[in-house]
Protein backbone atom coordinates (compact mmCIF):
# COMPACT_ATOMS: atom_id res chain seq x y z
CA UNK A 1 0.00 0.00 0.00
CA UNK A 2 1.63 3.37 -1.31
CA UNK A 3 1.69 6.11 1.25
CA UNK A 4 0.20 9.31 0.27
CA UNK A 5 2.50 12.26 1.39
CA UNK A 6 0.40 15.03 -0.23
CA UNK A 7 -2.59 15.35 -2.60
CA UNK A 8 -3.10 17.78 -5.56
CA UNK A 9 -6.32 17.34 -7.19
CA UNK A 10 -6.57 19.27 -10.48
CA UNK A 11 -10.22 21.14 -11.14
CA UNK A 12 -10.30 21.71 -6.89
CA UNK A 13 -9.24 24.71 -5.43
CA UNK A 14 -7.26 23.84 -2.60
CA UNK A 15 -8.11 26.38 0.37
CA UNK A 16 -5.29 25.04 3.09
CA UNK A 17 -2.54 23.09 3.61
CA UNK A 18 -2.57 21.38 6.86
CA UNK A 19 0.34 19.38 9.01
CA UNK A 20 -1.93 16.55 8.28
CA UNK A 21 -4.73 17.66 6.26
CA UNK A 22 -5.45 18.72 2.71
CA UNK A 23 -8.26 20.87 2.29
CA UNK A 24 -10.49 21.82 -0.38
CA UNK A 25 -12.78 24.23 -0.79
CA UNK A 26 -16.23 23.02 -2.85
CA UNK A 27 -17.88 26.32 -2.18
CA UNK A 28 -20.46 25.82 0.28
CA UNK A 29 -18.69 22.82 2.02
CA UNK A 30 -15.00 21.76 2.19
CA UNK A 31 -13.43 18.54 1.36
CA UNK A 32 -10.64 17.21 4.35
CA UNK A 33 -8.65 14.67 2.86
CA UNK A 34 -5.88 13.03 5.95
CA UNK A 35 -2.95 12.38 4.31
CA UNK A 36 -0.09 9.86 5.53
CA UNK A 37 2.10 12.87 6.72
CA UNK A 38 3.41 12.92 10.53
CA UNK A 39 4.46 15.57 12.69
CA UNK A 40 6.34 15.76 15.72
CA UNK A 41 7.53 18.55 17.84
CA UNK A 42 5.76 20.83 15.38
CA UNK A 43 7.65 19.66 12.22
CA UNK A 44 6.08 17.87 9.40
CA UNK A 45 8.69 14.62 8.63
CA UNK A 46 9.61 13.76 5.37
CA UNK A 47 9.03 9.92 6.16
CA UNK A 48 4.78 9.32 5.77
CA UNK A 49 3.28 6.46 7.95
CA UNK A 50 1.26 4.33 4.99
CA UNK A 51 -2.56 3.89 6.00
CA UNK A 52 -2.68 6.55 8.76
CA UNK A 53 -4.51 8.77 6.98
CA UNK A 54 -7.34 6.41 6.98
CA UNK A 55 -6.77 5.50 10.47
CA UNK A 56 -7.03 8.84 11.34
CA UNK A 57 -10.25 9.60 9.05
CA UNK A 58 -12.29 6.46 10.07
CA UNK A 59 -12.14 7.34 13.78
CA UNK A 60 -12.75 10.54 13.63
CA UNK A 61 -16.31 9.40 11.79
CA UNK A 62 -16.80 6.71 14.39
CA UNK A 63 -16.44 9.34 16.65
CA UNK A 64 -18.77 12.29 15.43
CA UNK A 65 -21.27 9.92 14.77
CA UNK A 66 -21.06 7.90 18.07
CA UNK A 67 -20.80 11.30 19.88
CA UNK A 68 -23.69 12.94 18.09
CA UNK A 69 -25.68 13.07 21.14
CA UNK A 70 -23.18 15.42 22.92
CA UNK A 71 -22.44 17.63 20.32
CA UNK A 72 -22.78 18.24 16.63
CA UNK A 73 -20.06 18.48 14.30
CA UNK A 74 -18.70 19.53 10.96
CA UNK A 75 -19.32 16.31 9.40
CA UNK A 76 -21.34 15.70 6.16
CA UNK A 77 -20.58 12.37 4.88
CA UNK A 78 -17.31 10.24 4.22
CA UNK A 79 -19.52 7.85 1.35
CA UNK A 80 -17.66 8.44 -1.71
CA UNK A 81 -20.67 7.52 -3.75
CA UNK A 82 -22.31 11.11 -1.99
CA UNK A 83 -19.43 13.37 -3.09
CA UNK A 84 -20.04 16.04 -5.97
CA UNK A 85 -19.23 14.77 -9.20
CA UNK A 86 -16.41 16.52 -9.96
CA UNK A 87 -14.59 14.81 -6.70
CA UNK A 88 -15.10 11.39 -9.05
CA UNK A 89 -12.17 11.24 -11.28
CA UNK A 90 -10.29 11.31 -7.74
CA UNK A 91 -11.94 8.57 -5.96
CA UNK A 92 -9.18 6.12 -5.72
CA UNK A 93 -7.01 9.01 -3.53
CA UNK A 94 -9.99 9.77 -1.41
CA UNK A 95 -11.20 6.63 -0.54
CA UNK A 96 -11.11 6.08 3.58
CA UNK A 97 -9.54 9.14 3.19
CA UNK A 98 -11.68 11.84 3.21
CA UNK A 99 -14.75 13.47 4.54
CA UNK A 100 -16.99 16.35 3.16
CA UNK A 101 -18.16 18.86 6.25
CA UNK A 102 -20.13 22.49 6.80
CA UNK A 103 -17.79 25.46 6.66
CA UNK A 104 -17.47 27.01 10.15
CA UNK A 105 -15.58 29.25 11.94
CA UNK A 106 -13.18 27.90 14.16
CA UNK A 107 -12.37 28.95 17.91
CA UNK A 108 -8.89 30.40 18.63
CA UNK A 109 -8.34 28.17 20.86
CA UNK A 110 -7.56 24.25 21.33
CA UNK A 111 -9.77 22.26 24.10
CA UNK A 112 -7.44 20.05 25.77
CA UNK A 113 -8.68 17.72 28.99
CA UNK A 114 -6.40 15.48 30.16
CA UNK A 115 -7.28 12.67 32.73
CA UNK A 116 -4.14 11.64 33.77
CA UNK A 117 -0.56 13.77 34.39
CA UNK A 118 1.51 13.10 31.46
CA UNK A 119 3.49 15.02 28.51
CA UNK A 120 3.51 18.83 29.06
CA UNK A 121 0.87 18.66 32.31
CA UNK A 122 3.25 16.83 34.21
CA UNK A 123 6.75 19.10 33.18
CA UNK A 124 3.98 21.53 34.77
CA UNK A 125 3.15 20.26 37.75
CA UNK A 126 6.44 19.01 38.37
CA UNK A 127 7.51 22.19 38.72
CA UNK A 128 4.61 24.31 40.09
CA UNK A 129 2.18 21.67 41.39
CA UNK A 130 -0.69 22.99 38.86
CA UNK A 131 -1.54 22.71 34.93
CA UNK A 132 -2.76 25.74 33.10
CA UNK A 133 -3.67 27.26 36.58
CA UNK A 134 -5.31 24.44 38.20
CA UNK A 135 -4.26 23.30 41.45
CA UNK A 136 -3.24 19.90 41.87
CA UNK A 137 -2.99 17.64 44.56
CA UNK A 138 0.46 16.64 45.91
CA UNK A 139 2.71 13.64 45.82
CA UNK A 140 1.09 12.58 42.16
CA UNK A 141 3.32 11.11 39.79
CA UNK A 142 3.59 10.32 36.32
CA UNK A 143 0.97 8.87 34.42
CA UNK A 144 -1.45 8.79 37.54
CA UNK A 145 -4.70 9.36 37.16
CA UNK A 146 -6.50 12.61 38.31
CA UNK A 147 -8.98 12.73 40.82
CA UNK A 148 -11.03 14.22 37.67
CA UNK A 149 -10.29 14.91 34.60
CA UNK A 150 -9.13 18.28 33.80
CA UNK A 151 -9.91 21.37 31.10
CA UNK A 152 -6.33 22.86 30.11
CA UNK A 153 -7.01 24.72 26.96
CA UNK A 154 -4.39 26.38 24.61
CA UNK A 155 -4.16 28.61 21.58
CA UNK A 156 -4.23 27.67 18.47
CA UNK A 157 -0.29 28.28 16.54
CA UNK A 158 -0.35 28.01 12.72
CA UNK A 159 3.36 27.55 13.30
CA UNK A 160 4.92 26.72 16.30
CA UNK A 161 3.77 25.15 19.65
CA UNK A 162 0.31 26.06 21.03
CA UNK A 163 0.63 28.01 24.68
CA UNK A 164 -1.01 26.49 27.59
CA UNK A 165 -3.74 29.48 28.68
CA UNK A 166 -6.10 29.58 32.08
CA UNK A 167 -9.57 28.81 31.99
CA UNK A 168 -9.92 32.82 32.54
CA UNK A 169 -7.42 33.72 29.73
CA UNK A 170 -9.92 31.87 27.66
CA UNK A 171 -12.79 33.17 28.37
CA UNK A 172 -11.59 36.80 27.68
CA UNK A 173 -10.41 36.05 24.02
CA UNK A 174 -13.76 34.56 23.28
CA UNK A 175 -16.34 35.34 26.23
CA UNK A 176 -17.45 33.89 28.97
CA UNK A 177 -20.86 31.53 27.56
CA UNK A 178 -19.05 30.62 24.84
CA UNK A 179 -15.85 29.34 26.90
CA UNK A 180 -18.55 27.22 29.28
CA UNK A 181 -20.18 25.57 26.99
CA UNK A 182 -17.15 24.53 25.33
CA UNK A 183 -15.78 23.53 28.42
CA UNK A 184 -18.57 21.66 29.67
CA UNK A 185 -19.00 19.71 26.20
CA UNK A 186 -15.15 19.01 25.98
CA UNK A 187 -15.32 17.22 29.40
CA UNK A 188 -18.65 15.13 28.64
CA UNK A 189 -17.34 14.17 25.10
CA UNK A 190 -13.41 12.98 26.78
CA UNK A 191 -15.22 10.89 30.29
CA UNK A 192 -17.82 9.30 27.17
CA UNK A 193 -15.36 8.25 24.88
CA UNK A 194 -13.05 7.56 27.72
CA UNK A 195 -15.33 5.07 29.13
CA UNK A 196 -16.36 3.19 26.35
CA UNK A 197 -12.02 2.96 25.43
CA UNK A 198 -11.11 1.28 28.61
CA UNK A 199 -13.55 -1.46 28.01
CA UNK A 200 -11.71 -1.81 25.07
CA UNK A 201 -8.55 -2.33 26.31
CA UNK A 202 -7.23 1.53 25.38
CA UNK A 203 -6.49 4.29 28.51
CA UNK A 204 -7.41 8.06 26.40
CA UNK A 205 -5.00 9.84 29.14
CA UNK A 206 -5.80 13.12 27.66
CA UNK A 207 -7.18 14.55 24.38
CA UNK A 208 -7.96 17.92 22.03
CA UNK A 209 -11.00 19.46 20.60
CA UNK A 210 -11.57 22.48 18.41
CA UNK A 211 -14.75 23.51 17.67
CA UNK A 212 -16.16 26.45 15.37
CA UNK A 213 -19.28 28.29 15.01
CA UNK A 214 -22.33 27.55 12.09
CA UNK A 215 -24.52 29.41 11.54
CA UNK A 216 -24.76 30.39 15.47
CA UNK A 217 -24.32 26.95 16.23
CA UNK A 218 -21.35 25.36 18.21
CA UNK A 219 -19.79 22.46 15.99
CA UNK A 220 -17.23 20.36 16.67
CA UNK A 221 -14.40 20.72 13.81
CA UNK A 222 -10.87 18.87 12.44
CA UNK A 223 -10.47 15.56 13.97
CA UNK A 224 -12.10 13.73 17.76
CA UNK A 225 -10.02 11.07 19.45
CA UNK A 226 -7.18 10.01 16.93
CA UNK A 227 -4.17 8.96 17.99
CA UNK A 228 -2.48 12.38 16.39
CA UNK A 229 -4.64 14.38 19.41
CA UNK A 230 -4.62 11.97 21.81
CA UNK A 231 -2.87 9.92 23.88
CA UNK A 232 -3.90 6.16 23.80
CA UNK A 233 -2.24 3.52 26.51
CA UNK A 234 -2.54 0.08 26.69
CA UNK A 235 -4.44 -0.44 29.75
CA UNK A 236 -2.99 -4.38 30.31
CA UNK A 237 0.54 -2.61 30.31
CA UNK A 238 -0.17 0.86 32.11
CA UNK A 239 1.92 1.36 35.40
CA UNK A 240 2.01 4.60 37.50
CA UNK A 241 5.39 6.22 37.70
CA UNK A 242 6.16 5.85 34.07
CA UNK A 243 5.57 6.63 30.53
CA UNK A 244 3.14 3.80 29.49
CA UNK A 245 3.42 2.02 26.07
CA UNK A 246 0.95 3.83 23.55
CA UNK A 247 -0.93 3.52 20.01
CA UNK A 248 -0.10 7.07 19.21
CA UNK A 249 2.68 9.35 17.93
CA UNK A 250 4.47 9.42 21.55
CA UNK A 251 6.58 6.53 19.77
CA UNK A 252 7.97 8.81 17.17
CA UNK A 253 8.88 11.62 19.04
CA UNK A 254 10.54 8.82 21.76
CA UNK A 255 12.21 7.85 18.96
CA UNK A 256 13.10 11.49 17.56
CA UNK A 257 14.60 12.35 20.95
CA UNK A 258 16.58 9.47 21.02
CA UNK A 259 18.35 9.82 18.06
CA UNK A 260 19.08 13.59 19.39
CA UNK A 261 17.25 15.36 17.05
CA UNK A 262 17.23 19.20 17.80
CA UNK A 263 13.70 19.44 16.43
CA UNK A 264 14.38 22.13 14.44
CA UNK A 265 13.93 21.70 10.60
CA UNK A 266 14.45 20.07 8.57
CA UNK A 267 13.44 16.75 10.45
CA UNK A 268 14.47 13.90 9.67
CA UNK A 269 13.81 10.64 7.85
CA UNK A 270 12.03 7.92 9.90
CA UNK A 271 13.73 4.52 9.16
CA UNK A 272 11.68 1.62 8.22
CA UNK A 273 11.41 -0.52 11.82
CA UNK A 274 9.82 2.52 13.30
CA UNK A 275 7.41 3.29 10.36
CA UNK A 276 6.43 -0.17 10.51
CA UNK A 277 5.90 0.47 14.47
CA UNK A 278 3.79 3.44 13.98
CA UNK A 279 1.82 1.92 11.34
CA UNK A 280 0.45 -1.20 13.72
CA UNK A 281 0.49 0.88 16.77
CA UNK A 282 -2.55 3.27 14.78
CA UNK A 283 -4.27 0.10 13.13
CA UNK A 284 -4.35 -1.53 16.82
CA UNK A 285 -5.97 1.57 17.61
CA UNK A 286 -8.85 1.85 14.85
CA UNK A 287 -9.38 -1.92 15.86
CA UNK A 288 -10.00 -1.77 19.64
CA UNK A 289 -12.08 1.22 19.22
CA UNK A 290 -13.88 0.79 16.16
CA UNK A 291 -14.53 -3.45 16.69
CA UNK A 292 -13.35 -4.10 13.30
CA UNK A 293 -10.15 -3.82 10.99
CA UNK A 294 -9.79 -1.09 8.71
CA UNK A 295 -10.77 -1.99 4.90
CA UNK A 296 -8.13 -0.87 3.04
Amino acid sequence: MEAILETNLSGIKLYKRGKVRDIYDLNDKLLIVATDRISAFDCVLPTPIPLKGKVLTGLSVFWFHFLKQISPSHLLTDDLSLFPVELIPHSEILKGRSILVKKAKPLPVECVVRGYLAGSAWSEYKEKGEVCGIRLPSGLAEAEKLPEPIFTPATKAETGHDINITFAEMTRLIGEETAEIIKERSLKLYQTAARYAEERGIIIADTKFEFGYRNGEIILIDEIFTPDSSRFWDKERYQVGSSPPSYDKQFVRDYLVKIGWDKKPPAPELPPEVVWKTKEKYLTAYERLVGKKLSI
